[in-house]
């Protein structure tokens, strides 16, 4: 029997991948938390063969979740389930030690392949990001890192909306932070990267295929 803890704020989503579990793993054990605080202590009451990890929820992200998880249990495997395609996220989850990636239109068989496969102590990486992955080591191997390897997740994440064509608005929401805490990350990229205006960030976006 596999015990699966399912991370995502989003309860109609949810209830959907859980039957989709239920199905394929009659009799599993099915955790669910809705924020990063429930994660982790999920986390430390019951063992867990895998976790799958939305990237956006309230507060503190996915990202930073993953980091807290590997950092506490590096033997617990994380499937990241994200909306964000995985040119913009996939490598920095690989990176930070996430057992697979997946977006949400991802069909839910591929779903539960990815799930068997981390199970069984295995990767799952699909074609594309293995390619992105190659891409990545490639390019930077041992050479300078490039700028916005110096973002930290929640900076990455800001950039990555903001370049995608989001309104500050329209992150405060998404992130369900304030409009001035998005305000300050968005300063702070701009200083790390050495750009001005949100056009500048687009155009660093496409050029190192963070957005297309």
């Amino acid at each position: 029997m596999i015990n699966i803890l399912l991370a995502d704020d989003h309860p109609y989503l949810r209830r959907g991948l859980v039957q989709i579990l239920l199905d394929a793993f009659p009799g599993a054990v099915i955790g669910e938390a809705s924020n990063v605080p429930e994660v982790l202590a999920h986390a430390q009451k019951q063992r867990w063969d895998v976790v799958v990890l939305d990237l956006n929820m309230p507060g503190r992200g996915g990202l930073e979740a993953l980091h807290d998880l590997k950092r506490l249990y590096p033997s617990l495997p994380v499937l990241v389930l994200s909306m964000h395609p995985e040119d913009q996220f996939a490598v920095r989850v690989l990176r930070a030690g996430g057992a697979g990636y997946l977006t949400k239109d991802s069909a839910p068989q591929e779903l539960v392949h990815a799930i068997k496969t981390i199970w069984k102590g295995g990767k799952y990486i699909t074609p594309n990001a293995a390619e992105l992955l190659a891409a990545y080591l490639q390019q930077h191997g041992d050479s300078e890192q490039p700028l916005h390897c110096s973002l930290s997740d929640r900076e990455y994440q800001v950039f990555s909306l903001i370049a995608a064509g989001n309104t500050i608005t329209d992150i405060s929401n998404q992130l369900s932070l304030s409009v001035k805490t998005i305000s300050t990350y968005r300063s702070r990229i701009l200083v790390k990267l050495d750009l001005n205006t949100n056009a500048d960030l687009a155009r660093y976006a496409v050029q190192h295929r963070i957005v297309e």
